[in-house]
């Protein structure tokens, strides 16, 4: 479990392909830290640390995640967000995080206004129901708030500290983003769902 509050840059500096997996080195200030089998968030992607060597760490991305995320695009030099997992002594500023990536969007356009940056996403019928006016969702493993949607689209608001300190300053139209909505968002559409079930029986 995370909080979608990022602690670091990562590098990917090397990335290996091993049968319809990938390996992945990641160079970090916080690679030090790490230990083999601990969850670290990689853009929003819970991922096992299966390495450490000095400022870098390894982790391995089986077929099935590669299908979901952004990863199947990985490439040497790309930022990665990280967060370590929450623990009972961590502060809960942003929200729950899984790091089970529900979906990728793309990227469909970005507006700069003073003080904040604009990136807009299209909005799946599939998840419409798990995106209300300031809810909470995770772009990238980060967490953030919905500033607004309409029928076929929705936004966040990056401010200039989060521009700084995520990979959402390299994000352009076009890229692909790792998606996760909201958590209670969905055991509230699940539970909706099966009561709506139960009452047809």
């Amino acid at each position: 479990m995370f909080t979608g509050i990022v602690e670091a840059l990562g590098i990917v500096r090397e990335v290996v392909r091993v049968g319809g997996n990938l390996r992945l080195s990641v160079q970090s200030e916080i690679s030090p830290t790490l230990r083999p089998g601990q969850s670290v968030s990689h853009d929003g992607v819970c991922l096992t640390i299966t390495e450490v060597d000095g400022h870098t760490h390894w982790v391995d991305i089986v077929e099935e995640t590669l299908k979901k995320t952004h990863f199947h695009r990985v490439h040497i030099g790309q930022h990665l967000n990280l967060e370590r997992s929450l623990t009972l002594q961590t502060p809960l500023d942003g929200h729950f995080v899984q790091g089970h990536c529900d979906q990728t969007l793309p990227c469909i356009n970005l507006v700069r206004r003073e003080g904040s940056t604009l990136f807009y996403f299209p909005l799946d019928p599939q998840h419409a129901a798990l995106l209300i006016p300031h809810g909470s969702i995770a772009i990238n493993g980060v967490s953030l708030t919905v500033a607004g949607l309409d029928d076929e689209r929705f936004y966040v608001s990056i401010i200039p500290h989060t521009m700084q300190k995520t990979n959402f300053s390299q994000l352009k139209p076009g890229q692909l983003v790792n998606v996760e909505y909201d958590l209670i968002g969905k055991y509230i559409l699940r539970y909706a769902k099966l009561q709506g079930h139960a009452g047809r029986d």
